[in-house]
This record gives structure tokens, sequence and C-alpha cells, in this order.
């Protein structure tokens, strides 16, 4: 490796280099799969239309429209402000959102009585709302790309937002049963209609602390003690960091009665600590601490009792849900039915009996429209949510600095990590979760937090896309909205191989 300065570009160079500019910011690659996802979201309505009411309406259209416009709107965003960008993030994206859409649209459909659905208005119920959150959330990640032009200015925020996590975590779980618990989950914070889960929100707060924080202990953390097995493990005295997290997931795991949650604040951490150390031994060890907190938690949960009980209710439903068929094991054997009547291609859109399935609109949409769509249909659904993590990882391998390699690591992982404990709490893999399906489920906060999640990304693969440009010295074209070479100390050179 070699750092080497670029001269300052002639004049047909510099016209040479805005053709390479123009030709790797690939906006209209990202306008071109947008419209085709519309295109897709606009057949699955129709297609709903076609086997609930046996005719296709003129407004089917609509719905797909109107989230085309707010789609538009934030590709347009992303043209001025982040062109760099990853074009497939934004479709790919759009795509589960809208599909989302039109499954809650589908629930209102089913939901009506036969001789009301043909009349009932194309913006109404779940479908109607789903969409005004979506406008939010696309508002606010706009907002998001507009005020933070450069990934590295929020690691000045990094202990700020870590307290912050912390206590959006802790709130609901300090709040009585009656304000904070919705299917034995203390996940909200509702106020008459109004509810939010403020997890969602603490995940990102918490990343940024933890991508920063490991950035400047990574040298002390990947210090090795003695090698086992060929694995070299940590120094005792570096387990500080890791036996806390776990502390707090433990906690998050008794108090507000949710392992998703639990496995996410910790999983991300540990993940985030692999990629900042390269040691596979700290995957090892939070396995081995996660694992073994939530057996003891079951094992208190079964003998003690008290705050340990609801989490033992849920493994033991999850050992056997056909137990109690009809009332504790009720939700995850429907989901399971759910999921088999849908076999390999399942029912068709609109064809199938979702509405039936208790929380379909929210933790078991994915059940809901696997009995639809089936198995190649999910499987079509999850290798979206692949390409997404994927895109977020290349830009993590991809960008220059230390601190965006690491919350670009972090945040594609959590989204993948949640995707696994919906899916796998629906297949029975693991005890069922209080999480939802990132951009499809009903609700607002899910939505904001995952759309902020993908602000965060497009503003970091900007800057790792972003072209070297010759005029200064050697330095890579620097984002708009403040120094980074003031952020960690050394200017950003070309290094070549």
């Amino acid at each position: 490796m070699t750092v080497a300065a670029t001269p300052a570009p002639s004049p047909a160079t510099a016209g040479e280099q805005s053709g390479v500019r123009l030709a790797r910011s690939r906006r209209n690659a990202e306008l071109y799969l947008l419209l085709l996802a519309m295109a897709l979201v606009a057949a699955y309505g129709a297609t709903v239309e076609a086997n609930l009411l046996d005719t296709v309406t003129p407004d089917f259209w609509m719905p797909a429209a109107a989230l085309g416009a707010v789609f538009l709107g934030l590709h347009l965003v992303i043209r001025f402000l982040a062109p760099f960008a990853d074009p497939a993030l934004l479709p790919a994206v759009a795509l589960l959102n809208g599909l989302g859409v039109g499954f809650l649209r589908r629930i209102d459909l089913g939901d009506a009585p036969v001789a009301e659905r043909e009349s009932l208005a194309v913006f109404a119920g779940q479908g109607g709302r789903q969409l005004a959150w979506t406008l939010g959330a696309v508002i606010l990640a706009a907002a998001l790309l507009a005020i933070m032009r450069d990934h590295r200015s929020i690691s000045r925020y990094a202990y700020t937002l870590g307290l912050a996590g912390i206590v959006l975590v802790m709130i609901p779980a300090v709040l009585p049963s009656s304000i904070s618990e919705i299917n034995g989950a203390k996940l909200w914070v509702r106020v008459g209609s109004f509810s939010i889960q403020p997890g969602e929100f603490a995940k990102l707060a918490l990343l940024v602390f933890f991508a920063y924080y490991l950035v400047r202990k990574r040298e002390v953390l990947s210090l090795a003690s003695r090698r086992f097995l060929g694995i070299d493990f940590p120094r005792g005295r570096d387990l500080g960091p890791v036996v806390g997290v776990w502390l707090i997931s433990v906690l998050v795991l008794v108090f507000e009665k949710d392992l998703g949650t639990s496995l996410l604040y910790f999983g991300m951490f540990v993940v985030t600590l692999y990629i900042a150390t390269e040691r596979v031994s700290w995957l090892l060890i939070g396995l081995v601490l996660f694992f073994g907190g939530a057996y003891l938690a079951y094992v208190l949960g079964s003998t003690v009792g008290g705050p340990f009980a609801n989490f033992y209710v849920r493994a033991e439903i999850w050992l056997d849900p056909f137990a109690d068929p009809t009332n504790k094991g009720y939700q995850l054997v429907q989901g399971l039915l759910a999921l088999g009547t849908g076999g390999l291609f399942g029912a068709g859109p609109g064809g199938g009996q979702p509405e039936i399935l208790p929380e379909v609109q929210n933790d078991f949409i994915f059940a809901g429209i696997g009995e639809e769509i089936g198995l190649f249909g999910l499987s079509a659904l999850l290798v979206v949510y692949l390409l997404i993590v994927e895109r977020g990882l290349r830009a993590a391998l991809a960008v220059r600095d230390s601190f965006g390699k690491l919350l670009a690591g972090g945040l594609a992982f959590t989204l993948g990590l949640q995707v696994f404990v919906i899916v796998g709490g629906i297949s029975k893999l693991i005890p069922l979760t209080g999480q939802t399906t990132p951009f499809l489920s009903a609700g607002g906060s899910s939505l904001m937090a995952n759309w902020l999640l993908i602000a965060v990304l497009l503003r970091v693969s900007d800057g790792a896309r972003r072209p070297v440009t010759g005029g200064g010295g050697g330095k890579a074209a620097r984002p708009s909205g403040g120094p980074p070479e003031q952020l960690h100390g050394a200017p950003t050179e070309v290094i070549k191989p």
C-alpha cells in the first residue's frame, strides 16, 4: 500500500473526470428501479382487488401512485444531496414499503362486509394510515440527509446519543404495564390513541455510540491473552464492555419481557465489536453469554417466577404451541397453519384468509403475506432484505474511515438481525418476539426508525462511492457540511494499492 498524491488535472482530464463522476452516480438507474418497484406494487393491488372483488376498480393504481410520488421526492433529494449514494437501496426499500401498504389495504378489504368492499375508500383504514406514516418517515429521512452532510459529523454526539439510547430503552420498563405493555411485551409508550416504541429509535442512537467507542478502543480490545483451539481470546480485564451490554440485554429480557429486543441490542454490539477487532472469540463469548442468560432466565421463570415468569411462558409456547392451541399457543399455531396453507406458490394476493391471524398487521404480517404468496414469494422478499443488507455491508467495506465502517456494518447487520428475529419467531425457530417486520408492518415508530437507518446508509454509501478529485492534493472529494479532517485528526488521502 502506498500513499500517493494526485496531480492537478488538465482541462481535458477534468472533462473526462466529470464524465466519470456522472457515470458513477447511477441516479438514473435508481429512478428506473424505483418505477419498476411501484409497477409491482400497482400489480399487487390489482391482483388483490381481482381476487377479493371479482373486478379491478378504476382507482387500484392510486396507492402505488401516491407512494411513487413520495419516493420520487426522496429520489430528487438524494440526487442533489447524496448523488453518489448506492442506487439499489431506495428502490429495494420502496418495494417492501409499498407491498406493506398494499397488504394492509388487503386486510382492510378482507375485514369489510362483502357488499361494502368495492366502495371502500382507497386511502381509508390501516392502508391509508400506513401511507401517511410513510410520508412522514420519508420526510424525516430526507431531513436527515439535508442536515447530516457527512456521516462522521454525528460522532461528535456519540456519548449524548448513547445516553439517550439507554434512556429510550429503559422508559417502557419503568412505566406501568397499562401504558407500556402489549401482548406481554413492555415495549411501548401509550398516551390515549397515540403510541410510540422508543426502542426502535434507541437502536440507532446506541449504534452510533458503539461505533464511536469501538473506534477509540479497538486496539485495546484486539489484544489477546491466550490462544485456545486456534482462537485468540481477549484479556479478562477487557471483558467489561461486553459484560455491561450483556447485563443491559438481560434486564431488557426480564423487565421488558421480550427476547427479540434483548437479542437485537446485544447482537448488534457483539457484531460491531467483531467488525472492529476481527476477533472470532468475541462472537463466541457473545453467544455463550446470551444463550446462558436466556437459559438462566428460563430456569428462574420455572422456579422463582416473578419477572422471569413471562419469558418462561413464552418459551413453553415455543417448545410446544399445540399443547394449548386455542389459548396460549393460538397465535403461533395460526401462523404456522397460514405458512403451511400457502405452500410453495400461495393462494394468490387476496385469495387467503390472513385477517383471522391475530396481530397480522404487526408481528405476524410475514405469515399473513406468506399464506398468499407462498414459499417462493417469501423467499423473494427475503432476497430483497438480503440485498439491502449486502449493499449496507458493501458501503461499510468501501468507506474510507473506521467510524463509517463500523456504523454502516452495524446498521446493515441490525436490519438483517431484526428480520431474522421476526421470521424465526413466526416459523418457531426461536420464541415469539414483539419486533415488527421492517418496512412491512403497520405502525409509525418502526417505519420512521428504519427509514432513518436507510438515510444513514445512503449517506455513508455516498461518502464511500464518491470519486476522488485531483484538485485537493490527493484528498478525497469532501462531502459538504464541514471539514471531515477535523473529526478524526488526519486528512483523508488517496490510497493506491
